[in-house]
This record gives structure tokens, C-alpha cells and sequence, in this order.
């Protein structure tokens, strides 16, 4: 494929998976006791970097949860939601790397998008000023369920469109 036709590919790719963490992110959304919420985002953010690699995913799903928090009414997440789903999406690609059959990877990726969510939140929550700490420790647990949950299904996900697509791994990077 030439250079010029793969990176157009590329943008066009990033552009729709960007779109398809924002819809993730606001077609269900449950509030949290701090005002923000719990939402499918984790399991897009997982499933672009397990299909399309660590870059598509940092970028997807940085900007994909920022806008989402934009467009539903809660700009002042959209920054936090952009560090720690964009560095969630970079880190499960790179540990997933190329062999996404493998187990451990799957398991060890997972976790670490768990920490990043929970922790991420929990930090620049309070870093930022948008809450105190004590009240950030209440989105924890919903950040643990949100984050555990949105990994299995973006796996899921990922799974049944690598087995009806075999050409998936082709537009990886």
C-alpha cells in the first residue's frame, strides 16, 4: 500500500474510532455521586487499542471521552478524561501489542487499565481541583466496575470483529 494511501487510512481510521468512543461514552451513562459518571467508554477505549494498536488507541481515546464530556454537558472532566483514557488506551495497546491471543497480555492489560482509571481519576480529580479527595475516593469502586467491565467487552468486542474480519491486524500500528 503506498505511504500516501496508508496515511489516510490512518486518519480516517483514528477519525471514526474517535467518534465511535464518543457514542460509547454517551449512549449510557450513569451518574456518580460526584457529579460525574459511569460509562461503556473503557470498552471502546480497549477494543481500538486491542484491534488498531497503541497510537489509534492513545488518540481515539483521548479525544473521544474528552469530546463526549464536552458534548454531554461535563466540560469540566473533558481534560481529566482525556489524560487517563488516552494514557489507559496507550499502555493496554503497547502491552497487547502485536499478540492480543495472548492470555497474560489480555489479563496484565486489563488490570492495568483498572489502575489507570480508578487511579487517574482519583488523582487528577483532586490534582485539578474538581473535588476533594475524600470525595474522590467514592468513584473508585465505580471507576474499579467501570474500567474491569469496559476491558472484557472491548476484548469481547475486538474478538468477534478480528474472527469476522481477518484483515484486522493489517491496519494495526
Amino acid at each position: 500500500m503506498a505511504e500516501r494511501n496508508r496515511t489516510a487510512l490512518r486518519i480516517s481510521l483514528v477519525a471514526v474510532m474517535t467518534a465511535v468512543v464518543a457514542v460509547f461514552t454517551l449512549i449510557i451513562r450513569i451518574p456518580s455521586p460526584i457529579g460525574g459518571y459511569i460509562s461503556l467508554c473503557d470498552a471502546a477505549v480497549t477494543f481500538v487499542s486491542y484491534a488498531f494498536g497503541p497510537l489509534t488507541g492513545l488518540i481515539a481515546g483521548g479525544l473521544g471521552s474528552a469530546f463526549a464530556d464536552l458534548i454531554g454537558g461535563f466540560p469540566q472532566w473533558a481534560l481529566v478524561s482525556f489524560i487517563v483514557h488516552g494514557a489507559e488506551a496507550l499502555l493496554v495497546g503497547i502491552i497487547a501489542g502485536k499478540d492480543i491471543s495472548s492470555v497474560l497480555r489480555r489479563v496484565v492489560g486489563a488490570v492495568i487499565a483498572v489502575l489507570i482509571v480508578s487511579g487517574g481519576y482519583l488523582l487528577l480529580t483532586t490534582l485539578f481541583g474538581l473535588t476533594v479527595f475524600s470525595e474522590a475516593l467514592l468513584e473508585v469502586p465505580g471507576n474499579i466496575a467501570q474500567s474491569a467491565v469496559g476491558s472484557v467487552v472491548g476484548l469481547l468486542l475486538y474478538s468477534a470483529v478480528r474472527k469476522a474480519y481477518r484483515g484486522l491486524d493489517a491496519i494495526r500500528w
